[in-house]
């Protein structure tokens, strides 16, 4: 059985973030968007849901909103087909007023690449590559 997975992002203003990641190459799912969430889908399997502030707390029974400019409250990991597509990635979340940084774990670039991303309200994708393993 195939999984689907979909993460559920606060954000401040729909309309730019939904712009936002439709720059990063996510299509909008208009039959799961209203004026209070935008359905980002990424493939088959892998979707963002991206929701106001007002529509969100409606999950979180009495807990506060993190201010993820400020505080980490997830890490979001997916794979991609190389190296250079997660470069391209964070370069267009630059470009659309999102940002990048690279942790060095000391292992080569042609093994494993990955990039922390953050977009416009410090929501963090962590886009990512290993190198296919050989078999003995």
């Amino acid at each position: 059985m195939t999984t689907k997975v979909f993460v559920n992002f606060p954000v401040r203003d729909l309309e730019k973030s939904t712009h936002f990641y439709q720059q990063l190459g996510f299509e909008k799912n208009e039959m799961f968007s209203n004026e209070h969430a935008s359905a980002m889908l990424w493939d088959d399997h892998f979707s963002i849901m991206l929701l106001t502030h007002d529509f969100y707390k409606q999950f979180l029974q009495g807990k506060t909103i993190a201010d993820t400019q400020k505080t980490s409250a997830a890490l979001i990991a997916f794979e991609m087909k190389s190296a250079d597509a997660i470069k391209q990635f964070a370069k267009k979340a630059k470009e659309n007023g999102g940002h990048y940084h690279r942790i060095d774990h000391g292992i080569p670039e042609e093994h494993m690449f990955g990039l922390e991303v953050a977009d416009l309200d410090g929501n963090t994708l962590e886009p990512m590559w290993m190198a296919p393993t050989q078999s003995s």
